[in-house]
């Protein structure tokens, strides 16, 4: 559960860069970026609302890879951190 408040606490950070990146841009790829970001920070949500259920580590890791499916690179949707 660590892990995941972890890269939970890394999200902003990441979203910052994304900010900065985004200047380069067109208008509607900035307004896909912040959808991508968008979903992708409430996959991570909801795997940390199933850590706190109970549900367990690799269920809860197979909904955030369901959920992340063709949205972010890696089974770790976009956010790999230290275990």
């Amino acid at each position: 559960m660590k892990k995941l408040w972890t890269a939970l606490c890394i999200a902003p950070l990441l979203l910052a860069s994304a900010a900065a990146l985004a200047q380069a841009h067109s208008d509607k790829q900035t307004k896909e970026d912040i959808e991508r970001h968008r979903a992708m920070a409430a996959a991570h949500e909801a795997a940390a609302k199933c850590l706190e259920g109970g549900k367990g580590e690799a269920v809860c890791m197979k909904e955030l890879q369901a959920a992340c499916k063709n949205l972010a690179i890696g089974k770790y949707c976009g956010m790999k951190h230290a275990h």
